[in-house]
């Protein structure tokens, strides 16, 4: 079975992407967006239902025929009114035959001036009635160019012919009145009737363009687009660069051809093979799951190797992948550090994993790695398998852990849903064969397949810079085979296979489908998540990699990549009919999140929905960050604030954060949002960070801070934030400032001091003081 996506489909159909999204749906087919994939089985029921569809279309044209019948039927007296206009008619049209077309134009209209003013109401009406054979003979004429088209382009439905309005028919007259031969006329309106299919203008589009640059070029206001992409599941901002996804979308939609120019990002785009190419190929399987549940133990009974008990502290260090033969077949794994470095490639726009199995330990039950790790599975959209292991151990429960795997819509098979559980010990090798079967299953299920005769593609999933080889990259291969010798490309590196290794460290001279393997010959070392590719020779990798250094913006696209902020969904929202926010939730305790997601049900309807795609007890983490760039969501944090770390890559990410301590505060700003009406006047400005080290006591004055200053700098009267273990104890500002006994103004970074906080004095050792200011800004609109 090959997956095919609906714009495709909807291409080869001329038809829009949105017109068949909205069939897909009232056939029962779920389609989230115009990239989405169907099998081959909704494929033939879409094109069943195409079909009905085009019949229905043509009954029109019964319709058509029927007012041509009844036009025929009337002919006999537009025949008498031609008979009464023929004398008329004669003389106008001799000398239109014996003098040039300008000098006709000036003897008609002079003669029409003049007996418009001579001749009564009767003669002026007979003078206007060979209009109608004219109109008729019209009619006749673009019926024929409509068939013409209709013809080239079998999928144009018939209801475009439309009768002619009473306005065009008067426009007509009045020309006809003012001197217009009926000749000249003809000729204008059949190449008019031509115009309905209209030419499509073929525009050069630089790779990466942005949605702003792509509506000068295609006279659209950008505002249009931005609209027409969120109807279709896409949210972006004016300044966003493009995929080649949607501008293939909107060149349906406004009607025009394009031809991209430069290095396109996403090269595995290029590598569309015919379904007769492709075969089954090993699946790629990502084990994830919380700390100590026994990923890496699983792994080590499937291997029949000793990793985990060299590994420092039970603990996985890096990201492994290994392939297995079971059953005569071979299946990939690969190990990961927690699941950071999954959704970090997933961000970047390369999808590595096939199927993801997620270890739950059967004595520990579901923990916040655990529902990380389902909704980063969740969000990359593959299918899951719950491994439950330590099955072995006293006060192991099964049954719980499968009752809370139903608070997170995963149903287990055996209770009527989809997911598959296999109940497992990794250490006591208990039903490992069991989950290799049902990854196989799933495998077989979902029709993994690749084509294995094709010039190699693959994904870097690590790197290293090692001391005697050089640069080093570990990939897997998703398309065709790698040779020693073989010229590629890999993100900004490009090279020659010198060397080739699999996971058992044997040599080889060939790699093969979903195999993962190490390769030696990197101009320079690669990151994790790029595309690694085979090209014919080192002038045409060179070429390419010039071309990618000159499309600065596609190199750096995961880097400068604007996601949405909530104040762009607002402007956004004013116009579209159906608003989707993904948000990622974090609170203090488990009462504030049921008291934050309670209220956003009642702000829901039939135009708003929310999406919580991660939900979370503690401080905002770099992991809730990465995810929300992977997925285009906005982070709200109640009662807690984000990490340092967490703050440093959401600004390299763009993502857009929200921390509230009133819920009625979060719950006014998304309603505002979603109505449109949503206007940023304030933003938080970060001075400072200072770390609580002493405390002193001072009579008639209260608790004294004495402080060391990490970063920025602190000024009397600043606005602080106490923060404890993640979470805020206090707001208000500082009352003063010492150093050596002696009142200062401000202190920056690397010194000490003593802080004093306005009606504040339970301050503890550890605390941490953020030092921010509110500013006033400007309301810029996309």
């Amino acid at each position: 079975m090959v997956s095919v996506r609906i714009y495709e489909i909807a291409k080869e159909n001329n038809i829009s992407s949105r017109e068949l999204i909205e069939l897909c749906c009232s056939i029962g087919i779920e389609v989230k967006s115009h990239s989405s994939a169907i099998s081959d089985e909704q494929i033939i029921k879409v094109k069943k239902a195409l079909e009905e569809k085009s019949i229905k279309a043509g009954k029109p044209d019964q319709d058509v025929k029927k007012t041509e019948s009844l036009t025929d039927k009337k002919k006999p007296a537009v025949k008498d009114l031609k008979k009464s206009s023929k004398a008329t008619e004669e003389k106008t049209e001799q000398p239109k035959r014996e003098k040039s077309k300008a000098s006709a134009k000036k003897v008609q209209t002079v003669k029409q001036k003049e007996d418009s003013k001579d001749l009564p109401e009767d003669d002026f009406e007979s003078k206007t009635k060979p209009v109608s054979k004219w109109e008729e003979e019209k009619k006749i004429n673009i019926r024929n160019v409509l068939l013409k088209e209709l013809d080239k382009e079998d999928q144009i439905t018939r209801f475009r012919v439309k009768p002619k309005s009473s306005k065009e028919k008067i426009s007509k007259t009045t020309a006809k009145q003012k001197g217009l031969s009926a000749e000249k006329k003809t000729e204008k309106e059949t190449d008019g009737t031509k115009k309905r299919p209209e030419i499509k203008k073929i525009i050069e589009i630089p790779a990466g363009i942005s949605l702003k640059q792509l509506s000068e070029k295609i006279s659209v206001p950008s505002n249009e687009i931005i609209k027409t992409l969120f109807s279709l599941g896409e949210v972006v901002n004016i300044n966003q660069s493009l995929s080649n996804d949607m501008i293939d979308i909107l060149s349906e939609e406004y009607n025009f051809k394009f031809s991209i120019i430069g290095f396109e990002e996403n090269l595995e785009e290029l590598f569309k093979d015919s379904p007769d190419d492709l075969v089954p190929r090993p699946p790629i399987v990502t084990v994830m799951g919380h700390v100590d549940h026994g990923k890496t133990t699983l792994l080590d009974s499937i291997r029949k190797s000793d990793v985990a008990e060299n590994e420092a502290g039970g603990i996985t260090q890096h990201i492994g992948a290994y392939q297995i033969e079971y059953k005569e077949r071979k299946i990939t794994f690969i190990d990961t550090p927690g699941h950071e470095a999954f959704t970090s490639m997933r961000a970047r726009g390369t999808k590595v994993t096939d199927i993801a199995v997620i270890v739950v330990a059967a004595n520990d039950g579901i923990m916040p790695q655990t529902v990380e790790a389902i909704n980063h599975a969740k969000a990359a959209n593959v299918p899951i398998i719950i491994a439950i292991n330590k099955i072995d151990l006293p006060d192991a429960d099964p049954a719980k852990i499968k009752k809370n795997l139903t608070e997170h819509n995963l149903v287990p098979e055996e209770w009527g849903g989809d997911t598959i559980c296999v109940e497992i010990s990794a250490k006591s090798k208990i039903n490992i064969n069991e989950l290799l079967d049902m990854i196989l299953l799933v495998a077989d299920v979902n029709e993994i397949k690749g084509n294995p005769d094709a010039e190699g593609f693959g994904i870097i999933i690590e790197s290293r810079l090692d001391k005697g080889l050089g640069p080093v990259g570990s990939i897997i291969i998703k398309r065709g085979s790698i040779d020693i010798g073989d010229f590629f490309i890999a993100g900004n590196s490009c090279g020659r296979v010198r060397a080739l290794q699999d996971d058992k460290g044997n040599k080889l001279s060939k790699a093969l489908l979903s195999q993962p393997v190490e390769i030696l010959g990197f101009s320079s070392t690669p990151e994790a998540g790029d595309q690694f590719f085979v090209v014919k020779n080192e002038k045409v990798a060179k070429n390419i990699l010039s071309k990618k250094a000159y499309a600065e913006n596609l190199s750096k696209i995961s880097e400068n990549r604007r996601h949405i902020s909530l104040e762009e969904f607002s402007e956004i929202a004013k116009s579209a009919d159906i608003k989707k926010l993904e948000i990622i939730l974090k609170a203090d305790v488990n009462g504030s999140i049921d008291a934050v997601e309670q209220s956003l049900k009642k702000i829901e309807d039939e135009k708003i929905k929310i999406n919580i795609l991660h939900k979370g007890v503690g401080a905002i983490a770099d992991s809730d960050i990465i995810l929300a760039a992977a997925s285009d969501a906005i982070v709200i944090g109640f009662g807690v604030v984000p990490t340092a770390k967490a703050k440093e890559i959401a600004k390299k990410e763009n993502v857009d954060i929200r921390t509230y301590n009133i819920i009625y505060k979060l719950i006014d700003e998304l309603i505002l949002a979603f109505r449109g009406m949503l206007e940023p006047e304030t933003e938080e400005y970060e001075k400072g960070r200072i770390e609580v080290r002493e405390l002193f006591k001072m009579p008639k004055i209260g608790s004294i801070a004495g402080c060391y200053v990490l970063e920025g700098e602190a000024e009397r009267n600043n606005q602080v934030r106490v923060v404890r273990d993640g979470k805020i104890v206090h707001e208000g500002k500082i009352a003063s400032i010492r150093r050596f006994k002696e009142d200062v103004k401000k202190v920056s970074a690397g010194y000490e001091c003593g802080i004093k906080i306005e009606n504040f004095h339970d301050i503890n050792k550890g605390d941490i003081l953020e030092i921010f200011e509110i500013r006033e800004i400007k309301n810029v609109s996309a």
